[in-house]
Parts: structure tokens; sequence; C-alpha cells
């Protein structure tokens, strides 16, 4: 399976099943080069997914490329050339962190003098140099996070997997660790897989997603291009809020309303004069109309609500499982199904 150069994964039918349960059902994914957001609520399939990719388990069926290797059978290359920072604890609390990233270093078959100056450079480049001979049991949330990012760059990989790195940490550490992901992906002209259920902190990072519900492909794509799905016209109305909001939902208009302020969802060329038209008849002022830009947030709870799902919130979806009637990803978000 030959990958296009722009492409950091790419899969085609890739399937994982365990028994008579499927993790991974079909995919066709293809990850360009940049910064990608990895969704999908808690049993979507984004840790077979992972493993997967990296050659860690073997698929069912399907086929698959990462940065040009084949995951079925060059896994090992794979990982040399992989970043990966996990969400859960792995750093050893009695070593200090010069030495727990030298450590990773060796881990990959790094020579332990070349490992150490890289040790040293990498937590630096991740703001904590002036601690680096701290144990680690010492450390706040955030340092141990910034650690555990300077031991998946200590080889300068082509591709870092962060799963919820800045999941726990306060203000100042959350901008530095989005500041420092936005530097190696700018500046330093690498590709980050970023797995959070912090949609303005992928927002801010990524400028794609890949979105897994089921071990199914609900979307996959550009987010500004996938906005388009979600197109809203917002207005302030002042009186007749209540039946302005009613005539335009007797006319087929999906309708979110906070108060006097209302999204109308822009589905016609001409949804702005229908909202006028509609205030007119029932002696609603209408104070301010412009055309509302959706955020990643809203353009997860669209997709959701497109497969049948009525959820507040992505953090009420992702934090457990929700069920519901199971509906095949649309074509239109980069599914394969109806």
């Amino acid at each position: 399976m030959s990958e296009p150069d722009d492409l950091i994964i790419h899969t085609k039918g890739l399937t994982k099943s365990y028994g008579p349960h499927t993790a991974l059902d079909d995919l066709n994914l293809s990850v360009p080069r940049g910064a990608t957001g990895l969704l999908g609520q808690n049993g979507a399939g984004k840790s077979t997914f992972l493993k997967t990719i990296l050659g860690l388990i073997t698929a069912t069926s399907g086929e698959g490329t990462v940065l040009g290797y084949d995951i079925q059978t060059q896994g090992s290359e794979i990982r040399q050339r992989i970043g990966y920072m996990p969400e859960y604890e792995a750093l050893n609390p009695n070593m200090d962190a010069i030495h727990q990233v030298r450590y990773s270093g060796e881990l990959l078959g790094m020579n332990p003098k070349v490992a150490l100056n890289r040790a040293h450079e990498a937590l630096q480049f991740v703001g904590i140099g002036e601690q680096r001979y701290r144990e680690i049991s010492s450390f706040s949330t955030g340092m141990k996070q910034a650690t555990k990012l300077a031991c998946a760059i200590i080889h300068d990989p082509d591709l870092i997997i962060a799963d919820e790195p800045s999941n726990g940490l306060d203000m100042n550490t959350r901008e530095f660790m989005i500041s420092t992901l936005n530097t190696m992906v700018n500046d330093g002209q690498r590709s980050v897989l970023m797995a959070s259920h912090l949609m303005d902190d992928v927002e801010r990072v990524c400028d794609n997603i890949v979105l897994l519900h089921k071990g199914r492909l609900a979307a996959q794509g550009r987010i500004e291009d996938l906005k388009e799905i979600d197109r809203e016209i917002e207005i302030h109305v002042w009186g007749s809020a209540s039946a302005l909001e009613e005539l335009l939902k007797d006319r087929g208009f999906g309708v979110r309303r906070e108060g006097r302020v209302m999204r109308i969802a822009h589905t016609v060329e001409d949804t702005a004069t229908h909202i006028l038209q509609a205030a007119s008849e029932v002696g609603a002022q209408i104070r301010k109309m412009h055309e509302y830009e959706a955020s990643l947030e809203d353009l997860f709870l669209a997709i959701m609500d497109n497969l049948g799902y009525a959820v507040k919130s992505s953090e009420d979806l992702l934090a457990s499982t929700v069920e519901a009637r199971r509906v095949d990803a649309p074509q239109s978000l980069g599914g394969g199904g109806a």
C-alpha cells in the first residue's frame, strides 16, 4: 500500500476484532502532515487504533502505513520514528528528570552519552531545564507532563502522539504545553496526533481531526472545512422571542436559543431574509444579526447530532459511554456509511 507524500497515516479497510467484538470497523483514514486531533468517547477505539498503527497488535483485516512504513510488517521501524506521550503515569518517581529522559533515549537504542546530551536539550525545550536534577516524585502535574513530552521527543521523531497532553494542568502550564506543541508543528516541522477531550486545546493546536465512534469513522478532515456542516446565523431579539422561535421551527429551521440570543441553521441561501420576514410577522425586533463562527465544540455536537446522539456538550459524551441507536457515519463527513 503506497502512501502519498503529504500523509503520515493512511489506512484502508482497517479492522480489528476480538472474538465477536469489533474494536475497529473498516477504517479508511488519511491523516495529513501537521497537527491532527484524535477525538472519541471512551470505548470509541482510539487506544486500539494507536496500538494497531504502531504495530503492537495485528489488524484482523485491512492495511495501513505510518510515515510510509507498513503497519503489519514494519512496526519496529514505525516505533523508532514515533514519540509517544501517554496519558497514564509512565515515569519512575524515584528517578530525577534528566536520567528518566536519558533512559528513554537508551531504550530507543541511543548511545548513553548522546542520550544524556539530548535529555538536557529536550528538558530545556519543554521548560524544566532548571529542575532537571529533581526527583520526579517532587514534580507538579505540569512538570510531569513536560517530562513525558521530553521523553517522547528525545530522539527527534517525525510524529509525536500526545494523549491528553494538557489534562489536569493549571492555566499557565496548560498555555505553555499548547505553545510547545504549536512550536514543534510550526517551527520544528513535526507532525502531532493529539488525543484530547479538551476541544479548545485541540482547536488551538490542530488543523485536522479524526473522530471515532464505536470503532467506526464518524468524521475526518480539516476543521475549517467540516465547520461548513454547522453554519448558523446568530440574532439578538427584543420582544416576542418565543413566538419567533416557534415560527422559525415551524418553517423547518433548526434553532438554538439562550434567552434573547438565537442561532438559526444557515441551510438555505436566503436564511437571513426568512428570519427578517418571520420577525416582522410576529412583531419581534432584531437588534443584531451576524454569521456565527462555529467552534470545534459546536462541530463535534453537530456531528454527533447527525449520528443520532442528543448531548449537551462534548464533555457529557466523552466522559462515559452513551447508549443510543447505531447510525453509520455519513459519507459527507468522511465516513463510509449511509
